[in-house]
């Protein structure tokens, strides 16, 4: 962080002279050009007061008496000066002149609030937030330290210092220092905001640095396999058992709509049969809690059958780590030729797009399914395909009647 200047300068004010013919020594602060006054609560003779050096002029006692003080004040301020500078890493004109005033604010900083707001938030985890959710905003308050190190060299910041070029630089260091997206970059600021909405309802911080700042969610195609593509990956033979696995996982996935966290704890509980007889997935997203009901259709409900009895613990699956998996997936790609990067997250939007709102489920019902909390988020996932526009419209053309020339 850049080096402060500070400047401590005494001046009198000629006009404001009192019944002894004094007026009264005021003291200026000034850090960085930015400038407060107080009263020193001493008071000299106009006649002896020299501007240039704001001292008096003279060897009398009641000179030297008010010059010693003078200096005992300069030494002062820059004793606070010094201190405010170690404790904080950052100083104004106005800490400096509360400090010697003896004003006490209640004054937080920013990692302390910040902490506190994750201690609430895991106290949350499993009744109204979930697991991922806290340990994204652990990651993000990291990231706040090692932003405040690398920009300001400060171990943290009165809540009172940040500005809105904190925000700016804030947002600038997550593009630059860890390439995120955009919209990688704007959740990792709505969880910034959040801790400094907190701190301005706690009373704080009085003006929001967030005042002005603005930044939006980019909409994002996301990828999905085609009913052939998903074809060619069922009917593959592999000759890796591992393979053969993880292409079976991805494939319940793509007619589950699970994510991999819920997958893999899925357990024989959750397989219940419902009012319609039928088998469904009971079970809740560990990302919003939220509750999940999906009927097993035939594949899925295959797959499960095929590692029936093989685990002790009630898993249902061969269940690997989500990045083991991922590797195995571009293997599998490479096998099938299928030119798409291949993840195992691509399976959740397969089941929203080609297995479900390609084939004319209604998006209420996908959304239901998907464990989304609002249906703005089922329509970024899923896509409809140009083949159900085609479809869907031929149907139209034939409930035309007699809509001709």
């Amino acid at each position: 962080m850049k080096k402060n200047t500070f400047k401590v300068l005494f001046y009198i004010r000629g006009n404001r002279i009192n019944k002894d013919g004094n007026v009264s020594v005021m003291i200026r602060i000034t850090v960085d050009g930015e400038m407060e006054q107080l009263n020193s609560k001493l008071v000299v003779n106009p006649e002896i007061w020299d501007a240039k050096t704001g001292r008096a002029i003279g060897r009398s006692a009641k000179v030297l008496e008010l010059n010693s003080r003078l200096n005992d004040i300069q030494v002062i301020l820059k004793e606070h000066y010094y201190d405010i500078q170690r404790r904080h890493g950052y100083v104004t004109a106005e800490m400096v002149r509360n400090a010697y005033m003896g004003i006490t604010q209640r004054e937080e900083s920013l990692l302390k609030v910040y902490e506190q707001h994750l201690e609430d938030t895991k106290k949350l985890v499993g009744l109204s937030k979930a697991d991922p959710t806290y340990r994204k905003y652990e990651r993000m308050y990291r990231r706040v330290v090692e932003f405040m190190k690398k920009k300001y060299n400060i171990t943290d910041i009165p809540l009172r210092e940040i500005k809105y070029q904190f925000i700016v630089d804030l947002e600038f260091f997550l593009r630059t220092e860890y390439k995120y997206s955009q919209n990688t970059t704007y959740k990792c600021m709505k969880f910034f905001k959040q801790v400094i909405n907190k701190a301005i309802r706690a009373g704080l911080i009085t003006v929001d640095p967030f005042n002005g700042y603005k930044i939006s969610i980019e909409r994002v195609d996301r990828g999905y396999l085609t009913e052939d593509e998903l074809c060619k990956m069922m009917q593959k033979e592999f000759a890796s058992k591992r393979l053969e696995q993880v292409r079976d996982i991805f494939i319940f996935a793509c007619f589950t709509g699970l994510a991999y966290i819920d997958l893999a704890h899925l357990r024989v509980d959750n397989i219940q049969k419902m009012f319609d007889g039928r088998l469904w997935i009971v079970t809740h997203r560990q990302k919003t809690n939220t509750k999940v009901m999906v009927p097993l259709l035939p594949p899925a409900l295959k797959i499960l059958n095929k590692y029936e009895g093989c685990y002790n613990d009630g898993q249902l699956m061969p269940i690997i780590t989500n990045q083991k998996l991922n590797c195995y997936l571009k293997e599998i790609a490479d096998i099938c030729g299928i030119e798409k990067n291949l993840t195992f997250h691509l399976a959740r939007h397969t089941f929203a797009t080609t297995m479900t709102l390609g084939r004319g489920v209604p998006i209420e019902s996908v959304s239901k399914m998907l464990g989304h909390t609002n249906i703005q988020t089922t329509q970024i996932y899923a896509r409809i395909t140009a083949d159900k526009i085609g479809k869907d419209m031929d149907i139209l053309s034939r409930n035309l009647g007699n809509l001709d020339f």
